[in-house]
């Protein structure tokens, strides 16, 4: 399995709403970034994920899961833009914030410390056991 980060600004789409959308899940799209969309094209059914509220909170507020590998983004007008489909698996007991993540050493090269702006990213499995302790939530 792998592991990533989508970003989403809370106002535009938030976890609450991907919550609603049940096993069906989402469509994560709108990705205008060919790393971002790369990241995606190279998804896995099964992979998860970190829920990120970028802009106000800046924190980790759930797990999601990929449950369509990439396809067509539905919204796009170009055929360059793909998207993957991702359902809630679970909230954080406790939101990790993006100072947290900043603040520990043991996070220091992950992408969202150091790249925070690019809106899906990839998360090694240590990142991930991390970020999860960090949010007293269970990583499996």
């Amino acid at each position: 399995m792998n592991y990533w980060l989508f970003k989403s600004e809370a106002e535009v789409w938030s976890w609450d709403q991907q919550v609603a959308k049940g096993e069906a899940g989402e469509e994560w799209d709108g990705v205008r970034n060919y790393q971002a969309r790369n990241n995606m094209r190279a998804m896995k059914l099964g992979d998860r994920g970190f829920f990120y509220h970028s802009r106000k909170e800046t924190e980790i507020v759930g797990i999601v899961e990929v449950c369509a590998e990439a396809h067509p983004d539905s919204k796009a007008n170009d055929p360059r833009w793909e998207c993957v489909d991702i359902k809630a698996v679970r909230p954080f007991t406790k939101p990790v914030t993006l100072a947290m993540c900043k603040e520990d050493h043991r996070l220091k090269d992950m992408v969202l410390v150091n790249n925070s702006r690019l809106s899906v990213q990839p998360v090694t499995e240590e990142e991930w056991k991390i970020v999860c302790e960090l949010g007293e939530t269970d990583p499996s």
